[in-house]
């Protein structure tokens, strides 16, 4: 798949989203290690806080499909900047990622920035503290 699909599908799993509390709509591509592609979009509820992120939805798509290492994610909003993943997502990512992972923050135009898990999640708590 080229960048042009990958932001393509990224956008089309922005267009499922259901956010009729926040109308902020998220979509998320995650690449696997192996080249397989799972997504993910933002689900709410009445009750506000139960709702799951985009990247909670690909990430367990993933487990379920047997992979546990993220090559390369995009996240999409309508924000002109990019999506950004909250702190809870960020720790998710840092769960099946590495120092390679690629994530890229991309708004309906296309990949706004990219960065690696690092700066995305400086001095980062994972399996290997426990």
């Amino acid at each position: 798949m080229s960048e042009e699909s990958h932001i393509a599908t990224t956008k089309s799993a922005m267009s499922k989203a259901y956010v009729p509390y926040s109308n902020y709509p998220v979509g998320v591509l995650i690449i696997t290690d192996k080249g397989n592609t799972y997504s993910g979009c933002n689900v709410e509820n009445a009750s506000y806080p139960l709702g799951n992120c985009a990247e909670a939805s690909a990430i367990a798509s993933m487990v379920m499909g047997g992979e546990k290492k993220i090559k390369t994610i995009y996240v999409m909003t309508k924000n002109d900047e990019g999506g950004i993943p909250c702190g809870g997502c960020r720790q998710r990512i840092r769960e099946f990622s590495d120092e390679n992972t690629k994530i890229m923050l991309c708004s309906p135009s296309g990949v706004q920035s990219h960065m690696n898990l690092a700066e995305l999640l400086p001095h980062s708590f994972g399996p290997e503290h426990l």
